[in-house]
């Protein structure tokens, strides 16, 4: 069984009143949007036309919110409706990162996501969604899309339909009939600052990218907002881990670093672990409802790379504690061989672990269906050049004169700028991705333009000290590598996705 609805846009008329019932029936906050009508005008004077577009929760097939939702917030019920536990979620907001379609809302008073759930308490009771009920053209047809001989199955057969996003793989349940195709290409329509009744939601004020073309004399004249919900703290978390991580993995050769005396030998665990609790701090300040972090312990989804990493970041914590409590026997302790026939093996399983907290960001990425450019195959060997980066300029500031040292950090800084400018200039699958490696170019932190300013401060500036003060080369390094993260993380998120 999967319940789907069929938006018939021969007999639309742009009313709002399924909007405006699906607001009163559930409670919807002020600004935000289970369902909503978009006005998409094509032509010139005097012969242009208005196409509307009622948009929505797709109730996917393979619904990747269920999947990312690392609470099981989030669950496909056996009718097909993609419906929600709102007093379990965390706030985490992965699920909008996952959502190809914009369905979902966060509602800022209860910190909890929310979506249309097919108004599954009037379905239960053999009543059709408020919008169904309340649409004066019937332009909403609602059903099981697996029974041949409804209404919606029988009209999905008759007549071709459009469905949004198909790339994605998802299996959207919403079909839509004569619609305008260039309303279901986001990106494609113009996008004016004016909207027919209002100025455009200043929720992303970054202007449109001038290498980006849009469809001529096509239009969005009306449309939702929808906020940027990852930000500075998430790109912060990067630098964090890749810092974390990168000290672990370089920890093995400490000795061959010149880090084999009174504090230094400590440094690599000293830093893996402060910087894994920032990490963890980031993490939990994030979300919505942090008071709940703990839910990810108590009813994980096993599926989430959100909670497979948790548990990765666990794993690297308890073991980096226990080699830095064999580092501190063995400095501040009586016999300075104290169990260091277990040292070696433990900071090989932290480098190993330590590959983890580098790279599972990736796998936690392709998870989010919404946003492409995260999604790409290069993610992971470029956070494991970041995680080496990080590593090398913080332990170059304790020992400039290793050459082994200077040597990786070099490197990496190279091969990271190479990843740079392949996410930018390199070939991108989909439109969406195109239109976020677009935005890199205008996303600003303050008076500078991030991507920029990733590049030229956060290689070049840190390229020049490794050679000339290599213990000052981390601090532009780690600083340009955040910028360039705040633009990476906000690029994905800009394009529009209805």
């Amino acid at each position: 069984m999967q319940f789907g609805f069929l938006m018939d846009h021969r007999r639309c008329i742009g009313c709002h009143a399924c909007t405006v019932a699906c607001k009163s029936e559930n409670d919807v906050p002020l600004g935000s949007f289970r369902t909503w009508v978009k006005y998409t005008e094509k032509g010139t004077f005097p012969a242009i036309k208005r196409h509307f577009s009622v948009l929505r929760c797709n109730h996917c097939t393979k619904a990747p919110c269920v999947t990312i939702c690392p609470v099981n917030a989030l669950e496909k019920r056996a009718d097909g409706i993609v419906d929600i536990d709102r007093d379990a979620c965390i706030g985490c907001r992965a699920c909008m990162q996952a959502c190809p379609y914009d369905a979902i809302y966060l509602n800022e008073d209860s910190g909890a996501i929310e979506k249309c759930h097919f108004c599954a308490h009037r379905v239960e009771q053999n009543l059709a969604p408020a919008c169904v009920i309340v649409c004066p053209e019937e332009a909403i047809v609602f059903g099981d899309l697996h029974d041949a001989d409804s209404k919606i199955s029988r009209m999905v057969a008759e007549h071709p339909t459009l469905l949004r996003r198909t790339e994605q793989g998802t299996g959207p349940n919403v079909h839509y009939l004569d619609t305008l195709p260039e309303a279901l290409q986001p990106g494609v329509p113009e996008r004016p600052e004016t909207y027919l009744w209002s100025e455009r939601p200043a929720t992303k004020p970054e202007p449109w990218p001038a290498s980006l073309p849009t469809a001529p004399n096509v239009r969005t004249v009306l449309d939702a907002g929808h906020k940027v919900q990852w930000g500075l703290g998430v790109a912060a978390y990067l630098v964090t881990k890749g810092l974390a991580a990168g000290a672990a993995l370089l920890a093995p050769f400490a000795g061959h670093f010149g880090l084999h005396s009174g504090w230094q030998r400590m440094l690599p665990e000293l830093l893996a672990l402060a910087f894994t609790a920032l990490t963890t701090f980031l993490l939990v300040e994030d979300l919505k409802r942090p008071m709940k972090f703990l839910t990810l312990l108590t009813r994980p989804n096993t599926k989430s790379w959100l909670v497979k990493g948790a548990w990765i970041l666990m794993a690297f914590t308890g073991t980096v504690a226990a080699a830095l409590g064999i580092l501190a026997l063995q400095h501040f302790g009586d016999d300075p061989q104290a169990f260091g026939a277990l040292l070696g093996p433990l900071r090989w399983l932290n480098a190993v672990l330590g590959l983890g907290v580098a790279g599972y960001t990736a796998y936690l990425f392709a998870q989010c269906e919404g946003r492409d450019l995260w999604q790409s195959k290069k993610l992971l060997p470029h956070l494991l050049v970041q995680a080496a980066l990080c590593g090398s300029v913080a332990l170059l500031a304790a020992r400039a004169d290793s050459r082994s040292l200077l040597w990786i950090a070099v490197s990496s800084l190279a091969l990271h700028a190479v990843f740079v400018l392949l996410e930018r200039h390199g070939r991108h699958d989909t439109d969406n991705a195109r239109q976020a490696a677009a935005f890199l170019d205008v996303v600003r932190l303050g008076p500078v333009k991030a991507y920029k300013f990733g590049l030229i401060v956060g290689v070049g500036a840190a390229l020049g000290l490794c050679f000339f003060a290599p213990a000052l080369a981390w601090l532009p390094a780690l600083a340009g590598l955040f910028v360039y993260k705040h633009a990476y993380i906000r690029a994905a998120q800009l394009p529009p996705l209805s």
